[in-house]
Order: structure tokens, then C-alpha cells, then sequence
């Protein structure tokens, strides 16, 4: 079982072939010592990986890096910049083969490089985020795997993603909550935070000023925040989002919906963020960032969110500001 102070190896997936996954990948490993890069196996398409170095100037670390041959698609789809079936399906392949070798026991957790959402449809492949891939290659129900977002020294919690609002509401219930804000907790432990003081954002506006906005928070949040604290967890709540924020008091913070959640680390750390799917037996991050098609090829992507992510990961950014 990994735990905060395990040393970290860790299955990094090229995301989607066609965006800056590739280079950014690349670039990162190169930043690192080789000790470093030895804790650290990549997964993709070999031919992606080539043409990607040879943008970034970096062909000669290939040989100083262990990969594994995962998600290959056709010449004619791997195209920096495009949209396409082929590379969604590649995206998919490359981090199910990651999270399948950390259930294996030869990872500790999986780091995934950038996915592009409508690729992956366009393939077929129900997705809504590396959370639900995460469920569904470790058998769980897809609301037991939860996004935490953690940069510009927050770490946020989502009870729901994406979707809409409406659908979102219909679906959330004091369970919903009370998994999250557990999960919340179990992945706050492995990054070296025990015990963490959690604000829970309310629903609706000012958590809905007891019933005035609508009975949401007293039918879904109160409920749950009584069984949170029965259990002992350090939870307050439910309070509106922005005064909770405006505070900055506690370790991890609980947001209903997801631009709650992502606003607030956007601001705060634009491309710099680490996104950890938690909950399944997997643990699985990827970027803050998209696939940022529009610059894919030109070899000037920014790792930067990615070491940040590797850094998180490895162990070494496991202190109380999570921007370290």
C-alpha cells in the first residue's frame, strides 16, 4: 500500500498523442536526475514519443528512459493538432495500460499526461474525465472515484464533474458527500497531510441561508456533515464557497459542483495544478491543463504543471503547501 513516505514509482501516460502530452512528457523526464527518471516508466506510442523528441531537441534522452509501448494508432492519425478518434482511443489505451500495471504492484501510481475529451467520444469510449476511467479498469461504481484539484496552495475536492448542474443536483445525495469528503481524507494522507481541518462548500449561494435559495443544502450537505463528524472527521460546513475561500483556514476543501472547484485553482495556478483521481485502488494525476492542440508539434509546451504533478507524486511536495 502506498503511503506518504513510501518512495513513489510511478507509470507516466503520454495522454493524447496529438496534443502537447508527448513533449511535455519528454521535457519533464529531461529536467529530472537520471535516478529520478529511473522511478519513472513512460507510456506510449513509440513513434509519437520519437517525432516528439526530435521537436523538443531531446532524441538522445530516449535511450536514458524506460518505456513501454502503449496506445499505438495509425501514421496516418498521428497528427499534432488533430482531433481524432485514433488519438482519443491511444489516450485511453496508454492509461489503462498505467493503471493496470499499478494494480499489478509495479507502480505506485499513474501520472497522466493530457486527454482531449471529444477525441475520446469520437472513439466511442464513454468518458468523462480520468476519474471514470479510473472506476471503471479498477470495477468500481464511477461515483466512488472522485477529482481533487490541488495548486495555488489549495486542495479542492469535487462531489460532481462534468455534467450538468441539473443532473449533477438529481444525482447528489448525503452519500455522495460523505465518499468524497472520505476519499478527500484517505488522498490528503498519502500526500502527508493526516487529520485535515476540511471546509465544505454549500450548494447553493451562502449555502443556501438555511432554506431561503432553495432546501438543497439541508437535504444533502447537513446530513452528511453530521455523519462526517460522528465518524471524527474535522469537517465545517456547509458555508458559501466564497467565504470559506476568502479565509483560507483549512487543509482541503469540498466543492458540490465542478466550476466551484476549478475557478478558484485556475485562478490561482493557471497551467500549474495537479488533478488526482482518488478513491479507487489506483491512484492516478493528471495536468491541470488541456492538450493545448493549437501549440501541439511546435515543441514549446510548458512542463512545468507536470513536474509540479511528478513532484506531488514522487514524494517530494508533501509538505503543508501544496504548491511546493
Amino acid at each position: 500500500m502506498i503511503t506518504s513516505q513510501t518512495p513513489r514509482r510511478l507509470a507516466l501516460s503520454a495522454g493524447d498523442p496529438n496534443g502537447i502530452g508527448p513533449e511535455i512528457a519528454l521535457k519533464a523526464l529531461a529536467t529530472l536526475e537520471q535516478d529520478q527518471r529511473d522511478r519513472i516508466t513512460l507510456f506510449g506510442p513509440a513513434a509519437v514519443l520519437q517525432r516528439a523528441a526530435a521537436v523538443c531537441g531531446l532524441s538522445a534522452l530516449l535511450s536514458q528512459i524506460r518505456h513501454v509501448e502503449a496506445g499505438s494508432l495509425p501514421d496516418s492519425a498521428a497528427v499534432p493538432g488533430r482531433i481524432d478518434a485514433a488519438g482519443g482511443a491511444s489516450t485511453v489505451a496508454s492509461a489503462t495500460a498505467a493503471l493496470q500495471a499499478v494494480r499489478a504492484g509495479d507502480f505506485d501510481a499513474v501520472i497522466a499526461c493530457p486527454h482531449h475529451e471529444t477525441a475520446i467520444h469520437q472513439a466511442g469510449i464513454a468518458f468523462s474525465g480520468y476519474p471514470s476511467l479510473v472506476a471503471r479498469v479498477c470495477g468500481m461504481p464511477q461515483d466512488e472515484v472522485f477529482l481533487m484539484l490541488v495548486g495555488g496552495g489549495l486542495r479542492i475536492v469535487h462531489v460532481t464533474l462534468h455534467e450538468s448542474v441539473r443532473t449533477a443536483l438529481n444525482r447528489m445525495t448525503p452519500t455522495l458527500v460523505e465518499q468524497a469528503v472520505r476519499a478527500g481524507v484517505r488522498a490528503c494522507a498519502l500526500l502527508g497531510v493526516n487529520d485535515p481541518s476540511i471546509g465544505v462548500f454549500g450548494i447553493n449561494p451562502h449555502a443556501s441561508e438555511g432554506t431561503l435559495f432553495g432546501p438543497e443544502d439541508q437535504q444533502i450537505v447537513v446530513p452528511a456533515m453530521a455523519t462526517l463528524r460522528a465518524e471524527g472527521h474535522r469537517v465545517e460546513g456547509p458555508h458559501g464557497a466564497d467565504m470559506v475561500l476568502s479565509q483560507r483556514r483549512h487543509d482541503l476543501y469540498v466543492a458540490m459542483l465542478h466550476d466551484q472547484g476549478h475557478i478558484p485553482i485556475k485562478l490561482l495556478a493557471p497551467n500549474a495544478a495537479s488533478a488526482l483521481s482518488i478513491g479507487g485502488d489506483a491512484l492516478l494525476s493528471s495536468v491541470g491543463h488541456g492538450s493545448a492542440m493549437d501549440i501541439a508539434g511546435r515543441g514549446i509546451a510548458d512542463p512545468t504543471a507536470l513536474l509540479r504533478t511528478i513532484a506531488l507524486l514522487s514524494g517530494e511536495a508533501r509538505t503543508h503547501d501544496p504548491t511546493s
